[in-house]
């Protein structure tokens, strides 16, 4: 059974006539690591939004761990761990990072049972694992926007969940930070067999961890990728003047 079935998805946003994504078919498997690439305005995070359910589709049928996600969207949601593209706290904003991390718990656990000690120690584990473990009873709006965008890895990740979909996930990170980040998820997703699909604008540190390498463009996928078909890094390369896709 794949654990994420796109079929003939179409999607519009409100107010606009013309789909953002359109004619869409996506099957998943379980661990597997997908890594999701185009030029800006492709279709990348609208695809991703539906589906994590933001999104309904106006056409088509979108199921996630075999549920369909516009019956059982909420309950489907609680097993996956979703970080937003350019996610930017308010610099007044009072919640510190380890509380922020913590919200990804209530994903787990639901929302009548409070915070135990065990949850604060996972959640301290992962940001741990981040390099922010330091940053933990910081304000959140005062954070970098790279130190924002690992509070909110860190959140998904405390979720313990089935299914990773993270936007953008490396953008305002340095290239150190980046490539980190990029072993961790392999690692993460190989061990224990959590299925990532990433949406990287920029993906050269993302392409040796990935099985599959979905290329989006004008709302469509046009290519689907394997590693057991080619090289990955040189196969997007290829794909991108075409693309004008970012490679360094």
């Amino acid at each position: 059974m794949s654990v994420i079935l796109l079929k003939n998805i179409s999607t519009t946003y409100q107010g606009e006539k013309k789909p953002a994504i359109h004619d869409i078919n996506l099957m998943v498997e379980r661990g597997e690591f997908l890594c999701v690439v185009g030029p800006n305005g492709a279709g990348k995070t609208t695809l991703l939004e539906t589906i994590v359910g933001c999104l309904k589709p106006v056409r088509g049928e979108v199921k996630v761990l075999g549920f369909n996600m516009a019956s059982d969207g909420v309950k489907v949601r609680r097993k996956i761990g979703y970080t937003p593209q350019d996610f930017m706290a308010e610099p007044d904003e009072p919640y510190k990072a380890l509380d922020v991390v913590l919200m990804g718990r209530f994903g787990k656990i639901g929302l009548l049972r409070g915070i135990s000690r065990e949850d604060v120690e996972k959640a301290l584990k992962v940001m741990e694992m981040l390099d922010i473990h330091g940053l933990a009873d910081k304000p959140i709006g005062k954070l970098s926007g790279g130190q924002q965008q690992k509070v909110m890895i860190a959140r998904a990740l405390a979720k313990e969940p089935e299914i990773l979909l993270l936007d953008e996930p490396l953008s305002n990170l340095d290239y150190d930070s980046r490539m980190k980040i990029s072993e961790l998820l392999g690692e993460i997703s190989r061990r224990q067999c959590i299925t990532t699909l990433v949406v990287a604008h920029n993906p050269e540190h993302l392409l040796q961890f990935c099985q599959r390498v979905i290329v989006v463009s004008e709302g469509k996928i046009i290519s689907d990728i394997s590693s057991g078909e080619l090289e990955r890094e040189e196969a997007v390369r290829a794909l991108a003047p075409s693309l004008k896709v970012e490679l360094r």
